[in-house]
């Protein structure tokens, strides 16, 4: 390495352009060996830089967004999923509606891809360059009654729930919140409330949500008041993907789906 190139790299490192450095060697080479303007060497140099920094946030933003695994809708088996609504879901892949601050709420017995369908829409968002947070129902309250029992309630909502513009709760109603619980629930859903997109996903039907909230019926329409005022809600219906293989070898008896919201 020479002194003029040893310049170079301490100059992006002080501005903080790693690509650069690394990259424009052979760029430059590019452009010696043919017809590059010095505008166009100049615009790729800075279309690398950019493009890095581009894959350096989303890298981030999916480590801290802590999906449990990276699912994509386009290998969602709607072939198998007949239940699932099709174009509805396509549209909201669009991801208008964070941009709304509008909720959606992913309906269902269990194993018809309510999950995987959550992930992929937050995974959508984190390659977009949209901070994500994906935690289950039971891991929010642990955290929530944690962080209030330690006098810090206000900094975890702040730093690991609000700070998000899409918060995915998976799995609503599959154990009960004591009173406590519900009450620390309706916190995160009315701080959010008309202010971050929410994603919710439950095996109930609202009727039975009350059942997951202490039974507390007051509560239960509050908190359901402000989820749903702009929400998209999902109904899917159908039989467990995750049993499929065994129903048909006859394993497991097949029985009609009669959940309904």
């Amino acid at each position: 390495m020479n002194l003029q190139m040893e310049r170079i790299r301490h100059y992006c490192d002080s501005l903080k352009l790693p690509a650069i450095a690394t990259e424009w060697p052979a760029l430059a080479q590019q452009a010696a060996s043919g017809e590059t303007s010095f505008a166009d060497f100049l615009e790729q140099l800075l279309r690398t830089e950019q493009e890095a920094r581009a894959l350096r946030t989303r890298e981030t933003l999916l480590k801290l967004a802590g999906l449990p695994a990276l699912k994509r809708f386009e290998d969602y088996d709607f072939r198998f999923a007949t239940g699932a609504p099709r174009q509805q879901l396509q549209e909201l892949t669009s991801l208008a509606f964070i941009e709304r601050a509008e909720n959606i709420v992913l309906l269902g017995p269990s194993g018809v891809g309510k999950s995987h369908l959550a992930i992929s829409l937050a995974a959508l968002a984190v390659n977009r360059g949209i901070k994500v947070r994906f935690i289950t129902a039971a891991d929010l309250m642990l955290q929530l009654a944690a962080a209030k029992k330690q006098g810090r309630l206000d900094n975890y909502l702040k730093r690991s729930i609000l700070s998000s513009r899409l918060l995915v709760i998976d799995e609503i109603g599959y154990l009960p919140f004591g009173r406590e619980e519900a009450n620390l629930f309706f916190n995160v859903v009315a701080k959010r409330y008309e202010h971050g997109s929410v994603i919710v996903t439950s095996n109930l039907p609202f009727s039975q949500w009350a059942t997951a909230f202490a039974d507390d019926q007051t509560l239960t329409a509050a908190l359901l008041d402000r989820l749903l005022h702009h929400a998209h809600i999902v109904q899917i219906a159908g039989n467990s993907y995750r049993l499929k293989d065994k129903k048909m070898a006859g394993t497991v008896p097949v029985r009609e789906d009669k959940t309904r919201q």
